[in-house]
């Protein structure tokens, strides 16, 4: 679960690092008063989760109350579409009016997971900024990278040995040294998959802040992270995504035209290959999980459905605690139930197979079964185009 930047920068506050001084928006008159409370120039920022935000114009350099009043008008209620926002854009609903910074240098400084080694890694850079993705493409020897030890925690000569490869002085090093602990302890306090500040930059006063904040919260672990699950912005997510959320399956949206119903992550990404291998392209990730059952296997088909795009869908469940009977009785009354009006292949495996098979067979639906995941993937790929 991505937060916004001015959620982010709340939290930096409790753990003390340094953000310039900022208030979060939803209209103009809220803006202008937050405007009024701390000298200016200011920036405003359009708070979408996407980044790029700097160069499609979410972000403004406001020398006035005027202008900031001018850019939050033309910010809210507005999509910005950014290099990450897909081109439909992401709603701006909220904007952060924050004091303006006066930057000396710009640097990179990130905490995430490093799952091959099972560790949480530090990456800095003393290149920061809009054109980080573009260094570490082009130099990457610019990109500084350090691992944690879990049963050690962070230590103080990494901190500083990092401090130094930044070329920073003393003061900015003993600086460092505070942050980089305090974002650890928010990482694993909060249960954190990212904690990225691009850039944290040094002022001309010489002192390290945050300019900007992204942070991401493992969605695994927002049962015991109460107050920070309800900082989520469904506005800034795929409404399908939601819906599926809301009955406890794990949907994901992908470009392509076969629907996908699966039980078992696995399962999934398996069955979208065969797909991919069979000429296919796959619309989601759907996993109803290990106990489908059939009220889960309509919510699933009218998610699928609700996807324009989706030509024809494969259902590909293994029976084990479900038998494989009560699967295919489930997928026929789903069927009929929520009008599914494209072609339907069904790959049964497992316990009760034969008798899962032979319910699809009596039926006048148009449900295709398949006797494997190959035949399956070809029959759902012909179909899709138009060849069943």
């Amino acid at each position: 679960m991505n937060l916004h930047e001015y959620q982010a920068k709340k939290l930096f506050e409790e753990y003390g690092i340094p953000v310039p001084a900022g208030r979060p928006a939803h209209s103009i008159k809220e803006a202008m008063r937050h405007a009024s409370e701390f000298q200016g120039p200011w920036v405003v920022k359009a708070q979408v989760h996407a980044g790029g935000r700097g160069k499609a114009g979410g972000v403004k350099f406001c020398d006035g109350l005027d202008k900031v009043e001018a850019v939050v008008r033309d910010l809210l209620g507005k999509r910005l579409v950014t290099k990450q926002s897909g081109p439909e854009g992401q709603p701006v609903d909220c904007v952060l009016v924050q004091r303006a910074s006066n930057i000396a240098s710009e640097l990179y400084l990130a905490m995430l997971v490093d799952r091959r080694q099972g560790r949480i890694a530090v990456i800095a850079s003393r290149a920061g900024g809009m054109d980080i993705e573009e260094v570490a493409a082009t130099e990457p020897d610019k990109i500084l990278s350090f691992t944690i030890d879990p049963l050690l925690g962070l230590l103080q000569y990494q901190c500083r040995a990092l401090g130094l490869k930044l070329g920073l002085d003393a003061r900015q090093r003993e600086q460092l040294a505070t942050i980089l602990p305090a974002m650890y302890r928010l990482f694993l306090d909060k249960d954190l998959a990212l904690i990225e500040i691009n850039p944290l930059i040094i002022t001309d006063t010489g002192d390290l802040e945050a300019l900007d904040a992204k942070v991401a919260v493992d969605d695994n672990a927002l049962f015991r992270q109460t107050a920070l699950a309800e900082w989520r912005d469904p506005t800034q997510e795929d409404p399908k995504e939601n819906t599926a959320r809301r009955y406890d399956l794990n949907y994901v949206s992908l470009s392509g035209n076969i629907g996908c119903m699966v039980n078992g992550a696995g399962l999934a990404m398996a069955t979208m290959d065969v797909i991919k291998l069979s000429g296919g392209e796959p619309a989601n990730f759907l996993d109803v999980g290990g106990n489908a059952t059939a009220e889960k296997v309509a919510e699933a088909f009218k998610l699928l459905i609700s996807d324009t795009k989706v030509a024809a869908i494969l259902v590909n469940i293994f029976g084990g605690i479900v038998r494989c009977d009560l699967i295919a009785q489930g997928i026929i009354k789903a069927v009929t139930e929520v009008g599914v009006h494209v072609p339907v292949v069904v790959r049964l495996e497992g316990t009760n197979v034969g008798k899962g098979r032979a319910i699809l067979a009596e039926t006048r639906l148009p449900i295709t079964a398949a006797n494997d995941l190959s035949d399956a993937a070809e029959k759902v790929v012909a179909a899709a185009k138009g060849g069943a």
